[in-house]
């Protein structure tokens, strides 16, 4: 029973085959690694399903393929502009994948991949990695601009340049903090709203009768929850879009 009502053991990862020590170091396939698999395996399966006919008359799945073409392309328009649809790809992919671990996470006895800060930090540091990758070799130098604020005194300089780097290393620590502390927060409330249900219940009658407010808010936070499953993949995505147009734009 305490493992069920416990709120953190639905985030465990649990080792599922061993994969040796190399150097010392543990390494094994885990449940996380399986769901990873799963959805890249879902999403492709989806969107080569639904786009394979091609018809004139989009069908259910193809709408749906198609409506999310549209809502992450412009997004990436608004945002970073016609020139940012070169990185529609990875914007595309992040976010499909980011919206489908979340969503995937609220079927039952699953496993949301996006409460792990190790996952929500590596799709973070690809989108800044990209940011910084793609600065250098477009502009040289001259990204560094991005650090240099137009207009500003000589002798306030050195300050808001040192205030910008610090905002752009900040960057990957807030974005991935974010979607994994709302993941987090969400499962972790929804259980432990759970688990008063299941123990008012366990104290008979009027613990059946005392059950009916948790269970209310399990509801209402299910729903709430998943709006948050899209909101914070939407975000995740227009953050990515205004760093990546950083790329492509570094002056201020």
């Amino acid at each position: 029973m305490a493992t069920e009502i416990d709120p953190i053991h639905q985030f465990e990862i649990k080792n599922l085959v061993s994969l040796g020590s190399p150097g010392g170091v543990d390494l094994a396939f885990t449940n996380s690694a399986a769901f990873m698999f799963g959805i890249v395996a879902l999403v492709f399966f989806f969107l080569t399903s639904a786009t394979s006919s091609r018809a004139l008359v989009p069908g259910r799945f193809q709408s749906v393929a198609e409506l999310a073409y549209e809502f992450v392309a412009s997004t990436v328009r608004s945002t970073a502009g016609t020139e940012g649809m070169k990185f529609f790809p990875l914007v595309f992919s992040l976010f499909i994948f980011v919206f489908t671990a979340n969503m995937l996470g609220m079927v039952p006895f699953s496993f949301t991949v996006t409460s792990h800060l190790i996952v929500t930090a590596a799709l973070a540091v690809v989108v800044i990695g990209t940011v910084i990758l793609y600065g250098f070799i477009r502009h040289g130098t001259h990204f560094l601009h991005l650090f240099v604020p137009s207009g500003v005194p000589a002798f306030l300089l050195p300050f808001m340049v040192l205030i910008e780097l610090i905002s752009f290393l900040s960057r990957p620590i807030s974005l991935s903090l974010r979607l994994f502390a709302n993941m987090l927060a969400g499962h972790i409330a929804m259980k432990v709203f759970a688990g008063f249900i299941v123990m008012m219940i366990a104290g008979g009658a009027a613990g059946v009768a005392g059950a009916i407010l948790p269970l209310s808010m399990v509801v209402a936070l299910t729903a709430l929850e998943f709006l948050v499953c899209f909101l914070q993949a939407y975000v995740f995505t227009v953050l990515t879009c205004i760093y990546l147009n950083d790329a492509l734009h570094p002056g201020h």
